[in-house]
C-alpha cells in the first residue's frame, strides 16, 4: 500500500535528498491544488490542505525516527507523506470518503480529508510493534484537540527510560529514544490546551518536540489579535529553560529557508531525542496559498501587499530558487520535475476517483436490475419506473440514492408478495448490514481483549472475612494491583503523596514510587491528555479526575479525541485508559458529582460505570484491566468511610459490563437505580414493607452499556410498574434508563401504571445538609414516588398520604 519511500536519513544534505525533497514538495502542492478542485467540482463535500507548509513538513519528518509519534492536525499531508504513510491515491480517497480501509487506511472515508492514523493496531485489534512504525496519532478536527494527548505520549518514553520494569516491553519503546512531534497552527495556540500543555511539558520534561506552522492568520483573523506580543515564541519565552533552570528549549525557523529548517529539526531532536527536553519550533513566515480551507477565498481578508508577499515568499517558489542558486539543478531540470509531480498527482486522483465509483457500481447495478425487475411485474410498476429513472439520472449516485430508491419501490409494494419484492427486501437487509459495518462499526472494540469478554468472577468471602472501611478496601485492592502488574500507573491531583484526597492509594507511592504513582497539577485537561497518551502506547494508566464536578474541564478532550479514536479509525488505534473519579450525595453547587446524561450523551465510546461500593468497584477496575476499552468510573464519595465485607479473592474478582443487580426482589414495582442512590432506595424499600408495598431494586451498575441482556424488563413483567431514580437532573440519567427499558426493552407492553423518573431538582444542590436534602431525591422522595404509583392504580388501598396537591 505504501507508495511514498521514506526519506534517506543519511545527515546529510545530498543533491539526490534535496531533488527528492523538491519533488515531494511539488506532488503535495499538486495534491493540494487538485483537492480545492475536486471540491469545488462537486466530487468532494469539503477541503482543507497543507499548501504553503512543504518544507518545514520534510524537515520535522527527516529528524522523524521509527518509533516516534506525531500528534498533529490536518495539514501535515507532507510531513505524512515523506515518512512513506500516505499515498496520493490515499489522499484522494480520503477526500471523497471511500470507505474501503484499502482505499483509505486512516479512517476508512469516517473522517474529512486531512486526517491521518497509522494502523497500530492488527485485524484482531491487537497491538503491533510501534517501534518499527512511524506513528501517526488519528487526527482530530477541533483546534488544540490534538495536543493534550501528545503530553502523554511523550511522558510514556519517560517512564519506559526511567522505570526499568517497563524494559521488557520492547514493542512499545527501545529505552524511552522515541520523540513526539507536535504539530499545531500558531492561531489554535490561543486555545487553552496548548498552553497548559507546553507548562505541564516543561514541568514535566519529556521529549515533546512541538511545530507551529505560523501563517499569520487564524481564518481572518491576524495573529496580532491572537497572541501577545504577535509571536508565540516571543509570548512563551517565560518557559525557556535556563542553565539553572529547567523548562522548554525555544527555537525558531523561516519556513521557507530549507537548510535552516533541516538544521534546526535536527537539532530539536537531538535535545529532545537524547535529553529529554521539550522543544518548541515556531516555524515563522510560512504561507497558506489557497487559503484556510474551500469554504472561502483569504483574498477577502488578505491585502494586496500581503498577497504579493506570500506570492514571493512562497516555500515551493523559494526552495527552487536556491536550488538554482546552489547548482543543484538546471531550470529544465526543476521544470520536468514540477511536469512530473502535477502528472503523479493528476493520476493519482483519477485512479483514487475510478476506484470510488467502482465500489458504489456493484449495488447501483444490482438495484436498476431490481427496480426494472419490479416495474415489469407490480401493480403499481409505473411509479416504480419513475424511481428508477430519477436513479438512473442522478449525478454521481452514491449509496443513500440507491437506498432511498428501494425503500420508496418497497412502498408501493407492500401488498405484494412477488419474487421482486423478496430480492428487493434481500438487498435492503444485505446492504443495511454493510453500511452498519462502513458507518457505525468499532465504537467499542471487537478484539478478544474486549472488557466484554472478560469472564466474570464473583467476589468469594469466607466466614470471616473482615469489615473494613472502603477506602482501606481501595488501598488493599490498588496495592495489590500496583504490585502484579508493572503497566499500572495512576496519576492526578493528590493521588502521590498524600493517596489521594480520599486515602485510596495511602502509603503505596513510598512503596511504588512517584514513577507508578504521580501528583500532578491542577490541570485537568492534560492529566486526562496524560492517561490517554500512555494508554497509546500500551501502559495501562489510571487517572483521576479529583471530583466528578471538574471533569468538565477535560470534557472537550475526552469527547473529541478519546471517545472518538477507536470509532474514526475503524479499529486501527486505541486508548485504554481508566479515568478514575468520585461523586453522588456531594453537597453544593460545584461539588454535587452526579452530571450522567453530560457523560452518557458526549462519551459514546467510553463505558461509563458507576459501582455503589467499593467492593463493586475494584470488580470493575479489574474487568477494565484486562480489557482494552477506555472508561469512566465513578465512585461513591460517601462511601469511602463505609463498613463492607472485604473479599479474600480482590485480585481475581471480575464484574460483567451491562449486567445489572437485583439488591432486593419484589413483586409490586420495579426500582431501577445505581451508585450512592442504590442505599436511598433500598432504605425507602424497607419503609414502604411497612405499608404493603413491595418493591424490587435494580442497580444497573453501568451505564454505558446498559443492561445487555434485557433483564430489567424481566423484573417490569412482573410487578407491572416502574420507577426510574438517580440524583442528575430531570430529562438526565433517569430519562436515559427509561428509553433504554420502556422504548429499547418494550417494557411498556406490560406497565400497568405510566413510567415514571424521580430526579434531583433542575438547580444544582444547594450547600449544607437541608441544601442537600431539598435538591436531592431522599428517602422520603421514593417513597412518595411509589407511594403515588400504587394509589392511582389502587387508591381504596394505598389512599393518598397527603391530600390533593395544590398549584
Amino acid at each position: 500500500m505504501i507508495a511514498n519511500e521514506p526519506l534517506n536519513r543519511t545527515g546529510t544534505l545530498t543533491q539526490e535528498k534535496i531533488l527528492q525533497d523538491y519533488r515531494l514538495a511539488c506532488e503535495s502542492r499538486s495534491a493540494s491544488l487538485l483537492g480545492r478542485r475536486e471540491v469545488m467540482g462537486g466530487r468532494a463535500k469539503f477541503g482543507i490542505f497543507g499548501d504553503g507548509k512543504e518544507l518545514a513538513q520534510l524537515a520535522a519528518a527527516y529528524a522523524f525516527q521509527p518509533g516516534d509519534f506525531r500528534s498533529g492536525y490536518y495539514r501535515d499531508q507532507t510531513f505524512v507523506a515523506a515518512l512513506g504513510e500516505l499515498t496520493w491515491n490515499e489522499f484522494f480517497a480520503q477526500l471523497y470518503a471511500h470507505t474501503d480501509l484499502e482505499a483509505d487506511p486512516n479512517s476508512a472515508g469516517r473522517q474529512m480529508n486531512g486526517h491521518y492514523a497509522t494502523r497500530w493496531l492488527d485485524d484482531n485489534g491487537r497491538w503491533r510493534n510501534q517501534t518499527e512504525l512511524y506513528n501517526s496519532v488519528g487526527d482530530i478536527a477541533p483546534t488544540a484537540g490534538q495536543i493534550p494527548r501528545s503530553i502523554g505520549l511523550a511522558y510514556a518514553s519517560r517512564l519506559y527510560r526511567q522505570n526499568p520494569h517497563l524494559h521488557l516491553l520492547t514493542t512499545f519503546s527501545r529505552n524511552g529514544n522515541e520523540i513526539i512531534f507536535g504539530t499545531i497552527g500558531d492561531s489554535s495556540t490561543s486555545q487553552g490546551m496548548f498552553w497548559e500543555t507546553m507548562n505541564a511539558a516543561g514541568v514535566l520534561q519529556v521529549p515533546l518536540l512541538m511545530s507551529v506552522w505560523d501563517d499569520g492568520y487564524g481564518i481572518s483573523v491576524p495573529v496580532e489579535y491572537q497572541t501577545t506580543k504577535a509571536s508565540i515564541s516571543k509570548a512563551l519565552a517565560g518557559l525557556q529553560r535556563t542553565d539553572t533552570e529547567k523548562g522548554i528549549e525555544i527555537l525558531t525557523v523561516r519556513g521557507w529557508d530549507y537548510p535552516a529548517l533541516i538544521e534546526t529539526y535536527q537539532k530539536a531532536a537531538r535535545i529532545c531525542r537524547e535529553e529529554h527536553v521539550p522543544v518548541l519550533v515556531h516555524v515563522q513566515e510560512v504561507t497558506q496559498p489557497q487559503g484556510h480551507s474551500t469554504s472561502g477565498s483569504h483574498e477577502r481578508y488578505k491585502s494586496p501587499e500581503r498577497l504579493e508577499w506570500e506570492r514571493q515568499h512562497d516555500c515551493n517558489r523559494q526552495f527552487r530558487q536556491w536550488i538554482l542558486e546552489n547548482g543543484y539543478a538546471s531550470d529544465d531540470d526543476l521544470d520536468a520535475i514540477e511536469r512530473e509531480a502535477s502528472k503523479t498527482a493528476k493520476t493519482a486522483r483519477q485512479e483514487a476517483w475510478s476506484a470510488y465509483l467502482d465500489s458504489l457500481k456493484g449495488d447501483y447495478d444490482e438495484t436498476m436490475s431490481l427496480l426494472k425487475q419490479a416495474a415489469e411485474t407490480a401493480r403499481e410498476g409505473r411509479f416504480i419506473n419513475q424511481i428508477r429513472e430519477q436513479l438512473r439520472t442522478t449525478y454521481t449516485p452514491i449509496r443513500r440514492d440507491a437506498v432511498a430508491a428501494v425503500k420508496r419501490a418497497l412502498r408501493y409494494l407492500r401488498t405484494d408478495e412477488s419474487e421482486a419484492k423478496q430480492g428487493l427486501l434481500a438487498w435492503l437487509n444485505r446492504t443495511s448490514a454493510e453500511n452498519e459495518e462502513r458507518y457505525s462499526s468499532h465504537l467499542y472494540s471487537q478484539s478478544p481483549d474486549s472488557p466484554l469478554k472478560v469472564t466474570p468472577v464473583p467476589a468469594r468471602y469466607v466466614e470471616d472475612s473482615p469489615l473494613i472501611d472502603g477506602y482501606q478496601l481501595m488501598q488493599r485492592y490498588f496495592d495489590s494491583l500496583f504490585s502484579r502488574d508493572p503497566r499500572v500507573v495512576a496519576l492526578g491531583e493528590d493521588v502521590g503523596f498524600i493517596g489521594d484526597v480520599n486515602q485510596g492509594f495511602a502509603g503505596l507511592q513510598e512503596k511504588y514510587g512517584d514513577l507508578r504513582i504521580t501528583d500532578t497539577g491542577i490541570r485537568e485537561t492534560t492529566i486526562v491528555g496524560q492517561g490517554i497518551g500512555l494508554a497509546m502506547r500500551g501502559l495501562k494508566p489510571i487517572v483521576e479526575i479529583q471530583y466528578f464536578d471538574y471533569i468538565y474541564y477535560a470534557l472537550a478532550t475526552l469527547t473529541d479525541d478519546l471517545a472518538t479514536l477507536h470509532y474514526r479509525t475503524k479499529g486501527g488505534q486505541k486508548a485504554p485508559v481508566i479515568i478514575r473519579t468520585r461523586g453522588h450525595r456531594l453537597e453544593g453547587i460545584w461539588h454535587s458529582g452526579s452530571p450522567m446524561s453530560a457523560m452518557i450523551n458526549s462519551l459514546r465510546g467510553l463505558h461509563i460505570l458507576v459501582p455503589r461500593n467499593m467492593t463493586q468497584a475494584t470488580g470493575f477496575y479489574n474487568t477494565l484491566i484486562k480489557g482494552d476499552d477506555p472508561a469512566l468510573l465513578v465512585e461513591c464519595l460517601n462511601g469511602y468511610r463505609l463498613k463492607e465485607r472485604l473479599p479474600e479473592n480482590l485480585d481475581e474478582f471480575c464484574l460483567p459490563l451491562g449486567v445489572p443487580d437485583v439488591l432486593r426482589e419484589g413483586t409490586d414495582i420495579t426500582i431501577v437505580t445505581y451508585g450512592s442512590m442504590c442505599r436511598i432506595v433500598l432504605e425507602a424499600a424497607d419503609q414502604l414493607t411497612q405499608f404493603d408495598i413491595q418493591a424490587e431494586v435494580i442497580d444497573v451498575q453501568t451505564l454505558l452499556p446498559f443492561d445487555l441482556s434485557h433483564s430489567i424488563v424481566e423484573s417490569v413483567k412482573k410487578t407491572n410498574r416502574v420507577l426510574f431514580a438517580d440524583e442528575d437532573f430531570p430529562g438526565g440519567g433517569s430519562a436515559y434508563m427509561m428509553q433504554q427499558v420502556v422504548e429499547g426493552q418494550n417494557a411498556y407492553r406490560y406497565l400497568d401504571s405510566a413510567p415514571r423518573t424521580l430526579t434531583a431538582k433542575a438547580h444544582r444542590p444547594a450547600y449544607g445538609s437541608d441544601g442537600d436534602y431539598f435538591s436531592k431525591p431522599s428517602v422520603e422522595d421514593v417513597f412518595d414516588a411509589v407511594y403515588e404509583i400504587m394509589n392511582e392504580s389502587n387508591p381504596t388501598r394505598f389512599p393518598k398520604l397527603y391530600g390533593e396537591k395544590r398549584g
